[in-house]
C-alpha cells in the first residue's frame, strides 16, 4: 500500500452545538485533528457521537459553531473524508465487489482495486457473493474496504470494531496505523480501544 503522504491539513472544530428533537445534545465542543493524529470520540449512548460524525461529513448542520479543514478551505469536508457509519451502508443485493466498484466510482481518486481491497481485509473469497449472504463481521469488513478503494485523508469511523472478531480487529488496527503513517487522520466514535498508540480522547457529555 505504498502511497505519497497526504498534504498538510487540520480539522478544526470550534464550539459546536447539536440539538435533536428540540433537545440540546451537546454544546461548546471543540478540538483540532491534524496529520498523523487519531482521536477516540467517547461518551455514553445518545451523547451525540454519531451526530457529530454526521456534522463533520456534512450530513447534519450544527446548531452553533464551525467546522473547517485548514489546507482544504475550498472544498466541503465530505470531499476529503471517508465515513463508515455504525450501519454498514451496503447494498445487500449487490456482490461485495460490486459494492466496492460503486463506492470507488462515487468517491473518486481510486487507490486499491476492489479485489485488492477485499484481499486487504481478508475477504478475497467473497468477491462474487451478494452482501446479503455474508455474516455481520464479513459485511463490516466489506464496509471498511471502502476506505481502501478511494484515497481520502480523513477517516470518520462510527464504532469501527463493531461485529469484528479479534483477528479482524487487529487487521483494522493495522490499516489505521498505515493510514496515520502516511499523514492521514482518524476520528473514531468508540466504546473500546482502537489498538493504536497515542490516541487522544475527546469525550462528549459527563
Amino acid at each position: 500500500m505504498t502511497r505519497p503522504p497526504y498534504p498538510t491539513l487540520v480539522l478544526d472544530v470550534d464550539r459546536l452545538a447539536c440539538r435533536r428533537g428540540g433537545r440540546l445534545i451537546f454544546s461548546d465542543l471543540g478540538f483540532r485533528l491534524g496529520n498523523g493524529e487519531a482521536i477516540a470520540l467517547t461518551g455514553r449512548n445518545g451523547a451525540g457521537k454519531s451526530s457529530l460524525l454526521a456534522m463533520l461529513c456534512g450530513r447534519l448542520r450544527p446548531d452553533a459553531g464551525t467546522i473547517r479543514i485548514e489546507g482544504f478551505e475550498e472544498v466541503a469536508p465530505v470531499e476529503v473524508s471517508h465515513v463508515v457509519g455504525h450501519r454498514d451502508g451496503l447494498k445487500t443485493a449487490l456482490t461485495a465487489q460490486e459494492n466496492l466498484v460503486f463506492a470507488q466510482a462515487l468517491l473518486g481518486e481510486a487507490f486499491l482495486s476492489p479485489a485488492e481491497a477485499l484481499a486487504a481485509v481478508g475477504l478475497p473469497h467473497v468477491a462474487a457473493l451478494p452482501v446479503g449472504y455474508l455474516s455481520a463481521g464479513q459485511r463490516r469488513r466489506v464496509a471498511l474496504a471502502r476506505l481502501l478503494v478511494a484515497r481520502r485523508p480523513i477517516w470518520l469511523l462510527d464504532e469501527p470494531m463493531s461485529a469484528l472478531d479479534a483477528a479482524a480487529q487487529a487487521m483494522l488496527s493495522g490499516l489505521m496505523r498505515d493510514h496515520l503513517a502516511q499523514g492521514g487522520a482518524i476520528l473514531a466514535a468508540t466504546h473500546g480501544p482502537l489498538g493504536l498508540d497515542g490516541v487522544r480522547d475527546v469525550r462528549i457529555g459527563p
